[in-house]
């Protein structure tokens, strides 16, 4: 059993989504708890790809290609995890702010949390910041995920945090901020909970939350 799991994380750190697929597959004929495959193949896989892009190891083109296995793997599983009534580990609420149409860093982000258990709920960009509050509420969402690369569009996240606040959500929701333009200094300025300075740090700084 150990060996099928391993089998699993092994190939799809090496991205090879079809491979990954048929491992889920087998390893589900085999009877092994659909929880366990989870957990200990395909989030185990996607935990040391989010180590190694922390660490320089491996770069974007990696990551992408990991996460195209992961969620390969993920469909070929739902329908188990879902009869077995195993949940995301928690939802979150993930967008680039109004004014600013870059992806890339929130994209990673998204994937990296994925690859943690955790359900992902992707705004796009442009958000407006009613839009970030809405979406937390209609979700049950217990994070919200706010990137900026311009420093022009920064202080959109100091308005998302001020609705949050105002709102009846406001004690149940962290809200997490992000992108090149943004540091701590400027998260404990407006007030967010946290800030993340990249793609595995905010599925690390996700995980303290929710545990």
């Amino acid at each position: 059993m150990e060996d099928i799991l391993n089998q699993i994380s092994e190939n799809l750190q090496k991205g090879k989504s079809k491979v990954v697929a048929e491992l889920v597959q087998q390893a589900l004929d085999a009877g092994i708890d659909p929880g366990s495959i989870l957990d200990n193949g395909l989030l185990a896989g996607m935990s040391v790809i989010g180590v190694k892009f922390k660490n320089n190891e491996v770069f974007v083109p990696e990551v992408l290609v990991a996460a195209r296995a992961m969620k390969k793997g993920s469909e070929v599983l739902q329908p188990t995890l879902a009869a077995a009534g195993i949940q995301a580990k928690a939802t979150a609420v993930i967008g680039t702010v109004q004014g600013d149409l870059h992806d890339i860093g929130k994209n990673l982000v998204k994937m990296m949390m994925e690859g943690h258990g955790i359900k992902m709920i992707d705004l796009g960009v442009d958000v407006a910041a009613e839009a970030f509050v809405e979406a937390a509420k209609e979700n049950n969402a217990s994070i919200i995920c706010c990137s900026a690369l311009l420093t022009t569009t920064m202080m959109e996240m100091k308005t998302i945090v001020d609705l949050v606040k105002q709102s009846d959500i406001a004690d149940k929701v962290t809200v997490m901020i992000g992108g090149a333009p943004v540091n701590q200094a400027f998260c404990d300025q407006i007030g967010a909970d946290c800030y993340a300075l990249d793609a595995a740090s905010a599925a690390e700084v996700a995980m303290q939350f929710i545990a």
